[in-house]
C-alpha cells in the first residue's frame, strides 16, 4: 500500500474533500507568509504580546495596581527592572498587564467594526440605487472628520472607561471597511459565479451572506491588520487625554500621559510605555503587509 506525505496529500491536485482543498490553500498561504521575515517578525511580536496578555500574574514581578511611596520614580535597577512612577508602581509590571488591555480593546474592536463595514459596504453595493447613496453619504461623513478627533467627540459624550473608548474607537473604525466591502460588492455583482448562484435558486439574502459577503473577507482581514497599529495609537491618545481607561487600571497612553511632567528628569516613565506603543503597532503592520501578500494575489 502507497503511503504519502502530509504535505503531498494537502496539496494533491485532485483533494477528496472541500476540508482538504482549504486546509491546501491555508498551507500554501502560510508557506507564502513565512518567507517573508518581516512578516514572521511582526508575528513574534504579536506572539509575545499574547503571552504577556495570558500569563502577566507569572510574568510580572510587581503587583501592578498599588506601590509604595518611597519607591517612587525610583530609577532601572535589578529590583525595578523599568524603575517606578509616581506612585511607586513597577514599570514593567504595569506594561505586562497593559498588554490585556490593548488586546481586548483591538480585539472588540475589530470584531465590532469590521463585520458593521462589512454589512454596510455589501448592502449598498448589492442594492445598489438610493440605499447605496444613503449608506455610502454617511460613510463618507465618517471619514470625513480624522478619526482621533472622532473618537474623542464620542469618547467625551460616552464618558472615560474601557467600554465606552472601545465604543468610540468602533464608531469611528468602520467607514474604511464599508467602501472596502462595496468595491469589492460592486466588482462581483454582475459576474458570472453570483449569476449561477441566482439560477440554482439562490435569493438576494442568501446571495448576499452566502456568496457577496466571504469574498470580501480576505481583504476586510488584511485591513484590519493594517488598521490595529491606528486602533492602538487612538486608544493610547483616548488613554493620554484621560478618556480611556479609568486609573488605576494599567493603559500605556495613561501611563505616557502620567510621566510627560517628568520626562526630562525620571525619563523612563513615559518611555518605555511610549515603546511599548511603537514595537506593537510595528508588528501589527508588519503582519498585515504580509497578510496583503498572501491574500491579495493582484497585488504580487
Amino acid at each position: 500500500m502507497t503511503t504519502i506525505s502530509w504535505r503531498d496529500w494537502l496539496l494533491s491536485d485532485t483533494p477528496d474533500s472541500r476540508w482538504q482543498a482549504r486546509l491546501g490553500r491555508f498551507y500554501l498561504g502560510w508557506l507564502t507568509f513565512a518567507r517573508n521575515p518581516l512578516g514572521m517578525l511582526g508575528l513574534a511580536i504579536l506572539i509575545v504580546l499574547v503571552l504577556c496578555a495570558l500569563f502577566a500574574p507569572w510574568i510580572a514581578p510587581h503587583n501592578p495596581i498599588s506601590g509604595e511611596l518611597g519607591d517612587r520614580l525610583l530609577p532601572p535597577s535589578g529590583e525595578f527592572w523599568l524603575g517606578t512612577d509616581q506612585q511607586g508602581r513597577d514599570i514593567f509590571s504595569r506594561i505586562i498587564y497593559g498588554a490585556r488591555t490593548t488586546l481586548f480593546i483591538i480585539g472588540l474592536v475589530a470584531v465590532t467594526a469590521a463585520p458593521i463595514g462589512l454589512l454596510i459596504g455589501t448592502t449598498a453595493g448589492f442594492l445598489g440605487g438610493w440605499v447605496e447613496s444613503v449608506l455610502m453619504r454617511l460613510t463618507d461623513a465618517f471619514l470625513a472628520f480624522p478619526k482621533l478627533i472622532l473618537a474623542l467627540a464620542f469618547a467625551a459624550a460616552l464618558g472615560p472607561g474601557l467600554e465606552n473608548a472601545v465604543l468610540a474607537i468602533a464608531l469611528t473604525a468602520w467607514p474604511p471597511y464599508a467602501r472596502i466591502a462595496r468595491a469589492e460588492t460592486l466588482a462581483v455583482r454582475n459576474s458570472d459565479y453570483l449569476a449561477a448562484a441566482r439560477m440554482t435558486g439562490a435569493g438576494p439574502l442568501r446571495l448576499l451572506i452566502g456568496h457577496i459577503m466571504p469574498m470580501c473577507i480576505p481583504s476586510l482581514i488584511v485591513r484590519v491588520s493594517l488598521d490595529m497599529a491606528g486602533i492602538i495609537l487612538i486608544a493610547a491618545g483616548l488613554g493620554f487625554l484621560g478618556l480611556g481607561v479609568a486609573p488605576p487600571q494599567p493603559e500605556w497612553g495613561a501611563m505616557v500621559s502620567e510621566g510627560r511632567e517628568q520626562i526630562l528628569d525620571q525619563w523612563w516613565v513615559c518611555t518605555y510605555p511610549g515603546i511599548a506603543i511603537c514595537i506593537v503597532s510595528l508588528g501589527f503592520n508588519l503582519i498585515g503587509d504580509s497578510l496583503r501578500d498572501v491574500l491579495d494575489p493582484r497585488g504580487s
